[in-house]
């Protein structure tokens, strides 16, 4: 079976998040996630972006403090968005700049995962 005959596409994330309430705050309030469905009895939440990709956060202990993954997520206007939200307080590890992986921001969520932010006028713009 060649794999064309069974494509593969990334429906969904799950990330360990020691706190899950200061978690779902910080996805929805800065990154402007919508939740999708909750499982309080899992100690899980599922936030979606606009295009229809699911981010499980899950509460645990076994992971956390040590994040192995990045979170790129694609915004309409990098600067500006990125100045709303120091606007508010929100901390960035590197502000709107050209970056080794293009040009965008990066911030850490509260559990320590890299997240990247980026938007396709800045990036074409800015190679």
């Amino acid at each position: 079976m060649s794999h064309a005959d069974f494509p593969a596409y990334l429906d969904h994330l799950t990330i360990a998040v020691s706190d899950l309430s200061r978690s779902r705050a910080w996805y929805t309030s800065v990154l402007g996630l919508r939740i999708e469905f909750e499982v309080p009895a899992q100690s899980a939440v599922a936030p979606r972006d606009p295009g229809g990709f699911t981010l499980f956060l899950e509460q645990r202990t076994d992971n956390c403090g040590h994040p192995r993954c990045v979170l790129t997520f694609r915004i309409d206007d990098i600067d500006k968005r990125s100045a709303e939200l120091q606007s508010r307080g929100i901390a960035f590890d590197a502000a709107p700049q050209k970056l080794f992986w293009g040009y965008g921001a990066e911030l850490k969520d509260p559990d320590g995962y890299l997240i990247r932010l980026w938007d396709e006028v800045s990036m074409k713009e800015n190679r």
